[in-house]
């Protein structure tokens, strides 16, 4: 297995790239653990769960809400789990979310690690330590920050991926690729999702640069005061848009991009616009689409990343080089109502 150990502030954080499941037993003490994980996973891959104590939720975002985590606390007790207890999160980004929500609040904080199932999670949720769960409309509104013991890749999870979920996660990829890295956009612009579900190695690679990018951010910037915002980029009015049209995370994102480039190229005079939307096209993604301007905004305006009357607002100045803007609610209110 090819471990590399990421140090952050207060932790670290063992990646396994390119693992195996089978290898949890050398990375965790398995008499000790509880796996989390959902009801379409453990039915795709349940000889892999036969052997350990396994949590099994419902899946999709509408369940990552308080009354799951009450659950899971429920049966964790049942189960007699204890401060030696170490929790696995078998899943995509809700699964990752939720366990380490409860990992990091039940007996005060017990060990967790991740197995991410979907490319959404591989090169985005399971990195970086943001765990927590949904109230209402309102994406991620509780949560901690907290980094997992360890990450391992298993990409044997990405055969049973629907296509949209791949979609999703590169979502994510171009997002990366949009605020930090000109020469991995210019790598999408060239290929497209076909291309990349043949070539598993080009995959495995990408996984690992987006995968490294994000842990790179993070480490320079774990709770989020500067340079960390900028992984928001298309988020802030995709997240408005996620809960309020059941759209998956990858589509609001993709939504939330293209209209942030928009805005980019209001405020900041940034050109290339139409090469983002082509892009993201080009991955079978969404990209504008009609909502209602106030209902959106009224949710956004309670975003995480709102200080008082203004909200930090990331923008493109060119494809590989986000900024974080603060941006007026009024203004951005305003600017919003005339897309």
């Amino acid at each position: 297995m090819n471990k590399q150990t990421f140090k952050y502030n207060h932790a670290s954080t063992d990646v396994y790239f390119a693992g195996g499941f089978s290898h949890l037993k050398e990375i965790v003490d398995v008499k000790n653990m509880i796996v989390i994980t959902d009801e379409n996973i453990f039915a795709a891959h349940q000889k892999r769960f036969k052997s350990y104590k396994t949590i099994v939720l419902k899946p999709g975002e509408e369940y990552k809400i308080q009354a799951t985590v009450d659950s899971i606390i429920e049966q964790l007790i049942a189960l007699e789990a204890d401060r030696k207890t170490f929790l696995v999160g078998v899943g995509g980004g809700v699964i990752t979310d939720i366990t380490g929500y409860v990992a990091s609040i039940y007996m005060r904080g017990i060990k967790f690690g991740f197995i991410p199932t979907t490319l959404l999670a591989l090169v985005d949720a399971s990195i970086g330590g943001k765990n927590g769960i949904d109230v209402g409309v309102y994406k991620n509104m509780v949560g901690v920050t907290k980094q997992p013991d360890f990450i391992l890749h298993d990409l044997i999870f990405l055969n049973t991926l629907a296509e949209n979920q791949w979609q999703q996660g590169f979502a994510e990829i171009i997002k990366h690729a949009c605020i930090k890295d000109a020469s991995m956009f210019k790598e999408l612009q060239q290929h497209d999702l076909n291309y990349y579900l043949k070539k598993k190695k080009e995959i495995c690679l990408l996984i690992q640069r987006n995968a490294k990018l994000k842990i790179k951010v993070v480490q320079n910037d774990e709770f989020e005061k500067g340079e960390r915002k900028l992984l928001n980029f298309g988020h802030t009015l995709g997240h408005a848009l996620e809960n309020q049209y059941e759209l998956s995370h990858g589509e609001a994102v993709a939504i939330g991009m293209t209209y942030a480039s928009n805005i980019s190229k209001q405020l900041v005079g940034f050109k290339q616009t139409d090469i983002v939307v082509k892009t993201l096209q080009q991955y079978g993604l969404p990209t504008y689409a009609s909502f209602n301007k106030q209902k959106v905004f009224d949710v956004l305006k309670m975003d995480k990343k709102r200080e008082r009357k203004d909200i930090n607002f990331i923008l493109l100045e060119k494809i590989g080089k986000g900024i974080i803007q603060s941006i007026p609610l009024n203004q951005l209110e305003e600017i919003i109502k005339a897309l």
